[in-house]
């Protein structure tokens, strides 16, 4: 099983193409800013992309609907 968990993350995400740009965005600044929101440890996974997931996953980026709508 994929973890984070796809229907879990497009519960707080609706949009496909929404979730790969806010999540493509986030790795990108960590990479650039070596910050996370999490100690390193507590992550699951190793790529900042997983960590981007995880991080949608547990509430800790939140997309307003403000936001959500832009692209409609």
């Amino acid at each position: 099983m994929l973890y984070p968990s796809i229907d879990k993350i497009f519960q707080k995400i609706g949009s496909k193409y929404l979730l790969v740009n806010v999540v493509a965005k986030r790795a990108k600044e960590m990479r650039k800013t070596g910050h996370y929101q999490m100690p390193e440890e507590e992550y699951k996974l190793k790529k900042n992309i997983g960590k981007a997931l995880e991080e949608i996953a547990n509430d800790m980026i939140i997309i307003k609907e403000e936001d959500k709508n832009k692209g409609k």
